[in-house]
Order: C-alpha cells, then structure tokens, then sequence
C-alpha cells in the first residue's frame, strides 16, 4: 500500500474514532440522568444545534480581525496558485484571499467550501518564500476540503452538551446532598465520577481530533502542491517565529515542552518527519495516481508593497 494512502486511512479511522468515543461519553452522561429517554433527548439537542448555528460570512469574520481582501492586481500570481489548488481540491468555488495585518506568522481558513476564505498575515507572508506559502495555502484548503470545520464545530457542540449535563449532575447531587448525608439515598458513585470527570475527557479527545485532523491536511496539502519540503520547511519557519525572545534565547533550537495530551497541533518535529517521509517516497493518491506536479513559481513576490498597516497580535 502506497505510503500517503496508508496514512490517510489511519487518519480517517482515528478521526472517526475520537468522534465515537466524544458520543459514548455525552451519551453515556445523558443515560445517568435520565435513561435512554435523555441520550436520544441529548443528540436531538446537539443536532438542532449544529442547524441552528449562524453561519456568518467570512467578510463579517475576517472582519473582527481587520482583514482585507488582497486584490488580485496587488499579487496575482498567488491568486493563480489558490485557483488552481482550489481545482485540484474539487472545491465549487475558488476562496477568497485576505491579509491579515499582524505581525504573528499565521493562516487560516474560514467558511464553508462553497464560500470560503483564506487569511494569510503580513509575519507569515514577509518570513515565508512563495513555494512556502502555496504549501500553506494547500493545507488550509485540504482544511476546507475534508470539512474540518464542520467536524470541529460537532466536536465542540458535544463538548458543550457534556459540560451541561456535568454540571447539571453535579447541581442535582448537591440538592441531594441531605439525604446523602442520612444514607436515605443510593448513589452511583462510579457514574458521578463520569459526570464530573466527563468534560475533562472530552476536552483532551477534542484536542487529538484536531491533531488528527491537522496530519490529515498535511498529507492532502502534499497532494495538492506536490511539494512536501516546502510544507516541511514553512512548519519549521513559522515554529520558529512563533516562539518568545527568552525561548529563543534559552533553548534556540528545542522551546519550552509542553505536553503533548494539551495540544491542539501535532509537534513540529513530527509533522516534518512525516513529510520528509513523503518526500523520500513516491506520493501517490489512493487510487494509485501520482500527485499533482509542483506548481510553478517566481523567485520573489513584492509583500513589501503591501500598503495595510500592520498590528500586533491575532494568536493562533
């Protein structure tokens, strides 16, 4: 089996198991408070939720973050490379380009595939080269490809439904309390241990979803661009430019451990080692194709023109 089909189908089932387990969880919450009654009750409530959500446009988003549409007469060679990795992707529209103007090096997608957009800030766009950030770009587009949004917003509504139903459980056990204290009450010892430890739990399987998911569109953002090392090389850059003037200073070349349960991105060093892997192999899709050829780029792309002004902040 090729390498990258290997790891996708091993992404796509870890993917789907964090998803089980989070419903187990809210459900099995549901069931201690009232039965099979409150778990069917509880996923109505989480689907009418997710139908309910407002679906603000990326403009009103971007908005919030004093984002603005990069024209395609200012850089129209990265307007090319999005229309065309958007094709690649299968998506019905080409997303909008917005520039962000802080001075952290990050991007994002917002929206949904038929109407999304891709923000890229002035840090990212000034510390990136241009094959660089057409592998960044590929990522956030395989994020809008796979839904990921969609799925990351199910898993928060089931946290959310979990959370409820913890403090709810633990409201109605101090209600009781009085009978608690005068043995006139049985109580399930081991299913309020759930209840309160429950969005504990979901918590940390939220943040592997969002690992998971993150290796998934490393993986599609090779397929797109057809350029693993500039993926790999672009992670290492905005690693390095994220990190604080201490950091830096202390440990140049390691940073600050931080465990990796309370992460919502693979380590760096993992995900490099992943795509250098595909680097060494001959990616090919699942059905057997090769991946789509590197897309061709100029040297060097003006951001020095870029006339928005720049503020700090906006962290990932």
């Amino acid at each position: 089996m090729p390498l990258t089909r290997h790891h996708k189908l091993k992404n796509l089932l870890h993917s789907a198991l964090l998803i089980i387990g989070m419903a187990g969880i809210a459900a099995a919450c549901a069931w201690t408070l009232w039965g099979l009654q409150g778990v069917v009750w509880g996923f109505i409530g989480v689907a009418l939720g997710l139908m309910a959500t407002p679906s603000l446009s990326p403009e009103i988003i971007l908005g919030l973050y004093r984002g603005r549409p990069l024209p395609y007469r200012m850089i129209p060679e990265l307007h090319a490379a999005l229309e065309e990795l958007s094709r690649r992707a299968g998506l019905p529209a080409k997303p909008a380009l917005y520039y962000v103007p802080s001075e952290i090096s990050n991007a994002f997608a917002v929206g949904r595939p038929e109407q999304a957009a891709i923000a890229l800030t002035d840090g990212m766009l000034r510390t990136l080269s241009p094959r660089e950030i057409v592998a960044v770009m590929a990522h956030e587009i395989s994020h809008l490809a796979n839904n990921d949004l969609w799925i990351m917003n199910l898993a928060d509504s089931l946290s959310r439904l979990t959370t409820l139903l913890s403090y709810l459980g633990i409201f109605l056990l101090a209600l009781n309390l009085p009978l608690l204290l005068t043995n006139s009450l049985a109580i399930p010892w081991l299913l309020i241990a759930l209840l309160i430890l429950a969005p504990s739990l979901l918590t940390l399987l939220q943040l592997a979803l969002s690992r998971a998911r993150e290796y998934d569109a490393d993986l599609d953002a090779v397929q797109l661009c057809g350029d693993p090392e500039a993926l790999a090389t672009a992670l290492e850059k905005l690693e390095r430019s994220q990190g604080g003037l201490w950091e830096n200073l202390l440990r140049p070349n390691q940073g600050f451990p931080q465990l990796a349960l309370l992460r919502s991105h693979p380590p760096t060093p993992e995900r490099v080692r992943r795509l250098m892997e595909l680097k060494a192999e001959q990616v090919t899709t699942a059905a057997g194709h090769h991946a789509h050829p590197r897309l061709p780029l100029s040297g060097h792309w003006p951001w020095v023109t870029f006339p928005f002004r720049r503020w700090p902040g906006l962290r990932r």
